[in-house]
This record gives structure tokens, C-alpha cells and sequence, in this order.
């Protein structure tokens, strides 16, 4: 069972890599193409950090320190990020039309990572049991995200995602904002119940 689930988390890194190399060489051959802000996007971000705590994790049980605090708490805030970018692109995003999209590398980006990540979250027993004070931590990250982007849109005009166009309205944006947050701290206190949980021993 070990060695199935160290391979499928392999997979979801290799994945991950594959997805956002195939866009990359996409967007980087556009005229308006910014290192930043193709990087800037919270799917590239959160799809790197989860592929960065499966890599950690393998790491871990290769250590033979599996379920460790640390990492589980890593692999527990991306896990939350990555579910949080499967939610938002197909409820707020999954009509907007973006003609230089790599259709594959967006379906293992949008849908299929988010879905393998929180599964593998579930089902997998080699994480520690998190405790609810835990998902202030899950916040920091895309507060200071939100800010940097609430910056930049009302700065030099850029922003990822259309709802948060300063175009708008700030009270419009700062609705979509809020609604994002109340979601990423419901889905870190689901995060932190399932930690609990030992389906699958590994």
C-alpha cells in the first residue's frame, strides 16, 4: 500500500510539473507574456505548493518520519489551496474564456489535482492529527496573496481573475473576498476533521 500511495503522489508531481511547463511555454510566447504575472496566479501558486508537499511527504517517508507536524501542516494549508482552486474556477471562473489555455494542463490544474489532493488527504493515514486553532495558519498565505493582488490592481491595473477588478468596485471585490475566505476556513476545519480520520493505513 506504501509503495502504491508514494506512486501516486509521484505522479501528482510529475503532473503538476507537466501541467505548468505545457502553459508556461504557452504564455511565454505572448506578446504581453510577464514572468510575474503568470506566476502570480493563485492556481500556479497552489498547484506548486501541493506538488511541493507530496514531494516533502515522499521525503518524509523516505526519513521514515511519516506524520510528521510540520509537514502535515504543510500538506494540510495546500491541500486547502488546492480545493480552494478547484471551487472558485468551476464556480466563478469555469465561463471565462481563455483562448491560450492548454485544455489538459487546465483540466489537471483546475479539476483533477484538486480532487486527487483532497482524497489523498482523506484516505492516507500518514498525517498528524491537526488541531482547529490550526486554521488561522491556513490564512496567511492567501490574505497576503489577496493583498498583494488588491495592490497591484489598484496600481498598474493587474489582476488574475475578474472578480477582483477593481472595475468593479471595491465593495464588489470585497465581497468576492470575503466569500473566498469564509470557504477556505470552512474547508480548513474540514481539512483538520479529516486529519483525524485513518482509512487507509500507510
Amino acid at each position: 500500500m506504501r509503495t502504491l500511495v508514494n506512486s501516486l503522489r509521484l505522479i501528482a508531481v510529475i503532473a503538476v510539473v507537466a501541467a505548468i511547463l505545457a502553459q508556461w511555454l504557452v504564455s511565454s510566447k505572448l506578446a504581453n507574456y510577464n514572468f510575474f504575472n503568470f506566476f502570480g496566479y493563485f492556481t500556479i501558486q497552489s498547484n506548486i505548493l501541493i506538488a511541493l508537499a507530496f514531494a516533502i511527504t515522499l521525503v518524509a517517508a523516505a526519513r521514515r518520519r511519516r506524520g510528521d507536524l510540520r509537514v502535515s501542516l504543510f500538506r494540510g494549508a495546500s491541500t486547502v489551496y488546492i480545493a480552494t482552486t478547484g471551487i472558485v474556477y468551476n464556480t466563478l471562473l469555469v465561463s471565462v474564456d481563455v483562448q491560450t489555455s492548454v485544455q489538459w494542463s487546465n483540466d489537471v490544474l483546475h479539476k483533477i489535482l484538486p480532487v486527487y489532493a483532497v482524497l489523498d488527504w482523506l484516505l492516507f493515514s500518514d498525517r498528524a492529527k491537526l488541531l482547529f486553532r490550526h486554521v488561522w495558519w491556513f490564512l496567511i498565505y492567501p490574505a497576503v496573496w489577496t493583498i498583494v493582488i488588491l495592490i497591484r490592481g489598484a496600481t498598474d491595473g493587474w489582476v488574475p481573475y475578474p472578480f477582483l477588478n477593481p472595475d468593479l468596485g471595491y465593495g464588489v471585490v470585497a465581497l468576492y473576498c470575503l466569500g473566498v475566505a469564509v470557504s477556505i476556513v470552512l474547508l480548513g476545519v474540514l481539512v483538520i476533521g479529516m486529519s483525524r480520520l485513518r482509512i487507509v493505513k500507510v
